[in-house]
């Protein structure tokens, strides 16, 4: 590649407490970033520390002068860069010369090279107005010349932000979410009633994301936290913010988007990722024993998956739903179970089996609670080795579909820690309810698979297929998928689950 013609840059950089909080090149590249010539200074700075010489601030220096001293130190400073500081010069020996002007009101000057007090604020050097810019150029080109990677990778910045709890994450997604409201198709979206792109909405879903991460840091003082709140706030109560579950009153969801190829879009990329080998780092002191940061995301990620949560109106919301958990059940996957992470989720599976209506998992749910089919499977295919008991009980009470059944259980209404399911009269418009039967369709196939030569496992397993699945064509695949089962050439055929084939063939 040919180099560009050599150029000199006069570039200027100021520290406070180890943060670069302010720098100028005589370049004129205007970006979000440092250029070329600021990052070659500070590394410059880094390798060879004796090579720049460091000063006392310059008014010590000044100080030190007598009156003779001073006027030469200005005279030649003028003389040097006349051209640029004559004007200045001259304006500011007017000023203190005049009795009432307003620099003779101010005790002592200002002195760049001195720092700044310990009590102020300090954060990295961030251009919010090519910020903005940026942003609005991004927007302005709709998805169109890589500005949807563009905004990407501005995300993936401010999540660097977060993870170096770098003051100005926050500042920098602020800067974005301002932009973002101002885009003039909102409104436009709005007043004709359609919807935003696929591609457009997953930048506001990232948006929202991120600033999850950000009010949730618990590093942050209140004062920020209401801070934010407050913004929050005021941008949910402008009329053309977008609604989260993707659809307003007057929009009409599109079916041919539906599941379940949206949810697969992403793979009752993430394939090319090279597979991580996660580590336990032990934690801080008041974590219990044998915890590390690899069990605490575990845990974390068990308890999100196996929260009750009721599925929302809109379509893009409802693949968001299963989109969601798929990418979490795929990084999980990722970790290779040990003794101390088996023991989680055994003891996760209990809790959420027992956990009353915050658990999905619960015995008694809300007719419209979003399935566990897809977390069950994962669940029962890790805790199957360990506690086949437990790997059961917890897939055979995710197999309920209740949304499908005309009358719903009421629960047990002298256990206070239940809550009684309200059967509306009207049928939900589950959006992605093919996808949520093949999944629970899964589920099923996954326990006949294991259940192989256990009668009373597989007895059980027809009784739950019998009660809960509603589809016809699904109870005929799970009938060709016992006999598969039962007919492998390895062994002689499974009486048992001959009859399970045949029972769900003829029903």
């Amino acid at each position: 590649m040919q180099s560009e013609p050599e150029t000199v840059c006069n570039v200027a950089i100021s520290f406070d407490r180890c943060k670069i909080t302010s720098v100028t090149c005589s370049c004129g590249n205007k970006d979000i970033f440092y250029c070329a010539h600021v990052v070659a200074l500070s590394l410059y700075r880094i390798r060879k520390p004796d090579q720049v010489k460091l000063h006392l601030p310059i008014s010590e220096t000044l100080f030190q002068m007598n009156r003779d001293q001073l006027q030469k130190f200005v005279q030649y400073l003028i003389t040097v860069h006349h051209t640029e500081v004559l004007p200045t010069a001259q304006k500011l020996a007017d000023e203190i010369l005049s009795q009432n002007s307003e620099i003779n009101q101010v005790h002592g000057a200002p002195d760049p090279t001195a720092g700044a007090s310990i009590d102020d604020e300090n954060c990295w050097h961030l251009d919010e107005e090519q910020v903005q810019e940026q942003v609005k150029l991004f927007l302005s080109q709709g998805g169109y010349h890589g500005s949807g990677k563009q905004l990407n990778l501005l995300f993936a910045k401010v999540r660097e932000m977060l993870k170096m709890r770098d003051s100005n994450g926050a500042r920098m997604l602020t800067l974005i979410t301002e932009q973002f409201m101002a885009d003039p198709r909102l409104s436009l979206w709005r007043q004709q009633g359609t919807t935003m792109t696929d591609k457009y909405r997953q930048l506001w879903d990232e948006l929202g994301a991120l600033w999850m991460c950000i009010v949730l840091n618990p590093h942050c003082k209140l004062e920020q936290k209401s801070s934010w709140l407050k913004q929050l706030k005021k941008w949910n109560s402008v009329d053309v913010c977008p609604w989260e579950d993707g659809n307003h009153g007057n929009e009409l969801p599109n079916l041919t988007n539906a599941l379940p190829q949206g949810a697969n879009a992403n793979q009752e990329n993430l394939g090319q990722c090279k597979s991580l080998e996660y580590q336990h780092l032990p934690a801080h002191k008041f974590l219990e024993e044998g915890e590390s940061y690899l069990t605490l995301a575990v845990e974390v990620a068990l308890i999100g998956l196996g929260q009750q949560r009721i599925m929302p109106d809109g379509l893009y919301a409802q693949e968001k739903v299963c989109r969601n958990e798929e990418q979490l059940i795929s990084k999980l996957q990722e970790v290779e179970l040990d003794d101390t992470l088996v023991k989680i989720f055994r003891k996760q599976a209990v809790f959420l089996l027992e956990g009353g209506p915050y658990s999905g998992l619960g015995e008694v749910i809300h007719r419209e609670s979003v399935p566990m089919h897809t977390f069950a499977k994962y669940l029962f295919t890790c805790l199957l080795p360990h506690d086949a008991e437990l790997a059961y009980k917890t897939a055979l009470r995710a197999m309920r579909l209740l949304v499908l059944e005309s009358t719903a259980p009421s629960g047990d209404l002298s256990r206070p820690h239940h809550i009684a399911s309200v059967v509306p009269n009207r049928y939900p418009r589950w959006f992605t309810l093919s996808h949520i039967e093949s999944q629970q369709c899964e589920l099923a196939s996954t326990m006949l698979t294991a259940a192989k030569g256990d009668v009373q496992r597989l007895e059980t397993v027809l009784e739950s297929i019998q009660k809960n699945i509603h589809s016809s064509s699904h109870i005929f695949k799970l009938a060709q998928d016992a006999f598969k089962i039962a007919t492998l050439m390895d062994s002689l055929p499974d009486i048992t689950l001959l009859k399970v084939s045949l029972e769900l063939g003829l029903q």
